[in-house]
């Protein structure tokens, strides 16, 4: 894969800094027949710039779908975004002329620093920004009511100085990101909407690229569950949620646990040995992996992006999807005092889920 690749300058310019969020533009430039042989002119062509993060498990998720999406006869750009003091000024230096010359930007996390810092830079008259799992519901509510970007597990706490210096960045961001008579504003989504901003197009996200590429799986009989980055952000005490995975495994049988890519490897070890799980490191997204298949006949969930997301990729199989709710007694004391509405309409708003009561957690 050449880093380079793609600098002549392309009509369309997507940012990603994980698996997901390149499955979804992937999702989004077939429905729009990007790269599509049929449509091979200059105006379909789409470059993907990966914003390499650090951690292992998403480095590698990253390389699989970067060549999905070079099959797909899109051009990648590798760029190691966050490889020391200086990777942020020679990055953001060497995407500029592309920026400035892209009459379509697509990403997938406004609330971003580094993908805020490329709006301030970018003419392009359309911006899109594809699912980045649950935040986008937040992103959008956000927007529709002119508040600043902040994420909604940090949403209730004090700025800190790292807040405070990039305000006006974050400020200019969400200007940019308010459709006008200069700017049109996409958003590609297979989460709810409730409030929709005045002005954004809104476009249903339906998995049909990966219905069409993937499966149908065979399906086992026992049940799978998936892991949560719950603890790791501090939402859910560790303690808790280990008690919870188990009593839920136990009462519906489940033996595989397939980890999301922020969880912690010791609380992954931790989970193995005290719930006899098999634990699971997908090397991709979810979605996939289930498409793929083998996959059991119920995948267990807490509240996250796939019971949003796996009844799309799912549909017309056998597979259902379960959701248990989230224990207020499990949140931490540092959990944002909005967390537990927050994660009560993720799931309350999913469709085609079977809602489970929160298991009894010591």
């Amino acid at each position: 894969m050449s880093p380079r690749a793609g600098s002549a300058g392309p009509h369309t310019l997507a940012f990603v800094e994980s698996p997901v969020q390149l499955l979804n533009v992937l999702e989004w430039a077939h429905l729009h027949a990007l790269g599509a042989p049929e449509a091979s002119d200059a105006t379909s062509a789409l470059t993907l710039v990966v914003l390499s993060p650090t951690d292992p498990m998403s480095r590698g998720q990253l390389r699989r779908m970067a060549e999905l999406a070079r099959d797909e006869g899109h051009q990648v750009r590798w760029e190691e975004a966050r490889g020391g003091p200086g990777a942020p000024f020679q990055t953001i230096g060497g995407l500029t002329p592309l920026l400035r010359r892209a009459r379509r930007v697509v990403m997938g996390d406004p609330f971003s620093r580094y993908v805020q810092l490329l709006l301030t830079i970018t003419k392009a008259r359309d911006l899109v920004v594809v699912d980045d799992g649950t935040a986008t519901m937040e992103f959008v509510a956000q927007l529709a009511r002119g508040e600043r970007l902040v994420r909604w597990h940090r949403k209730g706490g004090r700025p800190g100085a790292r807040d405070l210096i990039f305000a006006p960045v974050s400020s200019s961001a969400r200007r940019r990101l308010t459709p006008s008579d200069r700017r049109n504003v996409e958003v590609f989504s297979s989460m709810p909407v409730d409030e929709k901003p005045e002005g954004v197009t809104v476009t249903a996200n339906d998995f049909a690229w990966t219905r069409a590429r993937f499966g149908p799986p065979r399906i086992t009989k026992g049940a799978d569950m998936v892991g949560t980055s719950l603890v790791e952000t501090g939402v859910v005490d560790g303690d808790h949620y280990l008690e919870a995975v188990r009593s839920l495994a136990k009462a519906h049988g489940a033996t595989r646990y397939f980890a999301h890519r922020r969880e912690s490897t010791d609380k992954l070890h931790r989970l193995a040995a005290e719930t006899g799980l098999e634990i699971v490191r997908p090397d991709l997204p979810l979605e996939l992996i289930a498409r793929r298949g083998p996959v059991g006949r119920v995948i267990l969930s807490f509240p996250s992006t796939v019971v949003h997301t796996l009844p799309l990729a799912l549909a017309g199989t056998e597979v259902r999807v379960a959701v248990c709710d989230i224990d207020p007694a499990w949140l931490t004391e540092n959990a944002s005092p909005r967390a537990q509405g927050f994660l009560s309409g993720v799931t309350g708003k999913a469709r085609d889920v079977t809602r489970l009561s929160a298991v009894t957690a010591a």
